[in-house]
């Protein structure tokens, strides 16, 4: 469908047509045969023409010369005018003080004299009878019941420098592919299948294909035949499990984490050592994670120490129940400094919420038995009850010395689980009333 518009003439070619383009616009344009246009025709000529757009582009159908047009269109005429010009300027008036909100009149203020001051002004009487000006008041000691009781200010300790972060096992699958290669197409959906979960997850994909297979009246397939198949295959996609571990162990050795080393050194079993890489690459693991752990013993160590030193025990004491091995010997001389400096937080003047900190990290520490306060706090409120109720079977010395008493057949307490912040109560819209 065509439709009607203003084109421009833009260029004129030596084979006689025409470049256009829409007049006071850059699209559409195309090309007019010089055989539509007006004898007159020039660059800038502006002419009517019917124009026809498709996927091809624009075709001009037929030119007409525009109505009263003999300039190009989009041009503004600039008239002159007979007037002088007068610039226009802006000046913001001062604000008066007595202009501020709608306060009535205010007095003028008077120039003050020489002498004027605070303890030359009239004085006034104020509405409680006291005098305006001169000496201040001397501050009346507060009363008993007044204002409430003061807290003792608890200013927290240095921020201890953090470690960086361990890196975790991210095994590839190298050697995964290369068995998975050698298999033919009916073993490579079985060792996949083995490779996620086991004989155990074989087992499980058999049943539920056979559920699916009885559901829609087809043959089931043979257990048993699938399942030996997978333990046929178990041993090489075992070791080649196991040397993807390790190769991505090797390669992230000094930042790994203790816990996936050891898990890589702890898989390597009779079965994987008779692979001679196999052989090799475990006993190369074994010394590593040997130094290993003792260089995170001896961090582990200082860690403590330093949170002591700069006075955060119950940092310490979290750290001395995390070691980096399992059935560490604790240290008696850093055992002696961590008991000393769990004792002197335990002291009368202390918040009971400190006592609870103090004795929730405490009581899963090594030196727990070595915690022996003297004095019991001045304030006991029921939460510092509660806590050394079920923490007595851990700490007897403490629930002592608050006077309460341990059931011998109390079972082991365990540490409690961090918890999410209370989230806030969405504010109530205005002009809701509460139920």
């Amino acid at each position: 469908m065509s439709r009607r518009i203003d084109i421009e003439l833009t260029s004129a070619r030596p084979d006689g047509t025409w470049t256009w383009r829409a007049a006071g616009a850059q699209k559409p344009k195309g090309v007019v045969d010089g055989a539509m246009l007006p004898s007159d025709a020039a660059v800038g000529l502006v002419v009517r023409a019917d124009v026809e757009t498709d996927l091809d582009g624009s075709t001009v159908l037929s030119v007409q010369a525009a109505k009263g047009r003999s300039e190009r269109s989009g041009l503004l005429e600039l008239l002159p005018s007979d007037k002088p010009f007068e610039a226009v300027t802006q000046q913001l008036a001062r604000r008066e003080r007595s202009d501020r909100g709608d306060r009535g009149d205010r007095r003028e203020r008077r120039p003050r004299r020489d002498g004027d001051g605070p303890d030359n002004r009239e004085r006034r009487p104020r509405r409680d009878g006291q005098p305006e000006g001169g000496e201040r008041r001397e501050r009346r000691p507060r009363r008993e019941g007044e204002g409430g009781e003061r807290r003792p200010r608890f200013q927290a300790p240095p921020e201890l420098p953090q470690r960086p972060k361990a890196k975790r096992l991210r095994p590839g699958r190298t050697h995964r592919n290369e068995v998975l290669a050698t298999l033919s197409e009916a073993e490579r959906p079985i060792a996949e299948r083995f490779l996620q979960g086991g004989i155990a997850a074989v087992r499980a994909a058999v049943a539920e294909q056979n559920k699916t297979l009885r559901d829609e009246g087809k043959e089931t397939v043979p257990e048993k035949s699938i399942v030996g198949i997978a333990e046929t295959l178990a041993p090489r996609l075992r070791v080649a499990d196991w040397l993807d571990r390790a190769d991505a162990a090797v390669r992230d050795l000094e930042e790994l984490d203790l816990r996936d080393l050891r898990s890589v050194v702890a898989a390597a079993d009779e079965q994987i050592s008779r692979d001679e890489t196999a052989r090799d690459l475990a006993a190369r693991l074994k010394d590593a994670l040997v130094e290993k752990q003792e260089k995170e013993l001896a961090l582990w160590l200082d860690d403590i120490r330093a949170a002591v030193g700069v006075g955060r025990v119950v940092r310490a004491l979290k750290l001395s129940s995390q070691p980096p091995k399992a059935g560490v010997r604790f240290p008696a001389d850093v055992a002696a400094l961590l008991a000393e400096a769990t004792t002197a937080n335990l002291t009368a003047d202390a918040l009971p919420d400190r006592w609870v900190a103090v004795l929730e990290a405490a009581a899963f520490s090594p030196v727990r038995a070595q915690v022996t306060p003297t004095v019991a706090p001045a304030q006991v409120s029921d939460e510092l009850t509660a806590t050394v109720r079920r923490l007595g079977p851990l700490l007897p010395q403490v629930a002592t010395l608050l006077g309460i008493e341990v059931d011998p057949k109390a079972a082991q307490p365990k540490p409690l689980r961090p918890t999410r912040p209370a989230a806030k109560p969405a504010p109530r819209p205005q002009g809701s009333s509460a139920d």
